[in-house]
């Protein structure tokens, strides 16, 4: 009974405005308004415009789903327009989002929901996914959230000539930029040393099996060489050094060869070194000068590159072996795409230095998974 008593008597001192300490009033209540909670999109996609009403003094939006894009009229009054415009689908699962509209301390939620189209845009095997992509069509940089540079002076690796830097040479030349909706990778000379990018998407998680697929133009020019590979996450090069750690080579091309693209994969029992890499290569025509789809797919048993979707390179665990240093293909990798000058194999006949500055560009790059 004492209880029940205290706190009826808090409640009474409280109506009656027993504290004056501003923050412990109470919030008037905001309500929000809008002409629909629902939105169904086909798969063409559509553009939708709710009205929204507050009896606050102004509102925002954000959709939790980036396939969602909102532009806000009159947010800073009591009502205005909120334009909701889906994209085509170009998947062929069903997506679905949501749409928060604020203002003060009210929430209304719209929920975004489009079909699956009939065909993939994408050239993704069947029963895969798009989990990750970048179509460089925004910005004028890589995202950082997304994107490592490599910071490394020449020799580093392979006797290469070039110097990686992040984002810019010392006189602020950029060796990355995003373009023409392309992923521009510059190659130059600069003071009497040569400035490239070296870049890694997702360097902390990366995927471990999918299948990976880029668009790329490569450079012309005796010394160039551009590549789009896979190294291992989180790798203690002490305990697993390379080769044992494995390596996969999408696509590689030195200009000293031109138009001829390789794919391999290295383990510690089968590398360069030893020659007993497992390689293939075959000859483009205007791989340099033209884009060109390079891709790989990564199962837990088999590795298999291809080129326009012709297959290139194909190796499987039950021919190399089961074991470590045989297939060690079994933990997540990385993306990698840079532009090395000269080294052991992009430099094997020597340089052409009147062929820099030279830019190697990546249309898009996209990650599915099952």
């Amino acid at each position: 009974m004492l209880n029940t008593f205290l706190l009826t008597l808090a409640v009474a001192l409280w109506g009656c405005g027993g504290s004056d300490n501003d923050d412990t009033l109470p919030v008037p209540n905001v309500s929000i308004t809008v002409s629909q909670t629902s939105i169904t999109a086909p798969a063409s996609g559509g553009t939708y415009t709710v009205n929204v009403t507050t009896t606050g003094k102004e509102w925002g939006a954000y959709a939790d789903k980036d396939f969602i894009k909102l532009d806000m009229k009159n947010s800073a009054a009591q009502s205005g327009t909120l334009t909701v415009s889906v994209p085509a689908n170009p998947t062929t699962s069903a997506r679905t989002g949501t749409v928060t509209v604020i203002s003060g301390q009210a929430r209304q939620t719209i929920s975004v929901s489009q079909e699956a189209a009939a065909e993939s845009a994408y050239n993704a095997p069947e029963g895969y996914r798009l989990v990750w992509q970048d179509e460089f069509d925004k910005g004028s940089e890589l995202n950082a959230s997304d994107w490592t540079h490599e910071v490394q002076r020449d020799h580093w690796v392979n006797n290469e000539l070039q110097n990686y830097v992040n984002h810019k040479s010392p006189d602020g030349k950029l060796v990355t930029e995003i373009k023409g909706g392309k992923l521009r990778i510059n190659c130059f000379k600069e003071n009497g040393k040569v400035y490239s990018g070296r870049v890694y998407a997702h360097v902390n998680e990366g995927w471990q099996y999918g299948y990976f697929e880029a668009s790329i133009k490569l450079p012309k020019g005796k010394g160039t060489w551009p590549a789009f590979w896979m190294m291992p996450v989180g790798n203690d090069w002490n305990t697993n050094p390379w080769p044992m750690c494995g390596e996969i080579d999408i696509m590689e091309e030195v200009g000293v060869v031109p138009n001829e693209v390789s794919s391999s994969v290295h383990t510690q029992d089968y590398n360069h070194t030893k020659n007993t890499q497992k390689t293939h290569a075959m000859t483009i025509a205007d791989a340099e000068g033209a884009f060109h789809t390079y891709a790989l797919l990564w199962t837990p048993d088999e590795i298999t590159t291809y080129v326009d979707g012709k297959e290139q390179l194909h190796v499987t665990k039950a021919v190399l072996g089961s074991g470590h240093n045989q297939w060690p293909f079994h933990y997540a990798f990385y993306p990698i795409f840079n532009l090395a000058w000269g080294g052991d194999w992009g430099g094997m006949n020597g340089v052409d230095e009147s062929a820099l500055p030279v830019t190697m560009e990546v249309d898009y790059v996209r990650v599915f998974q099952k």
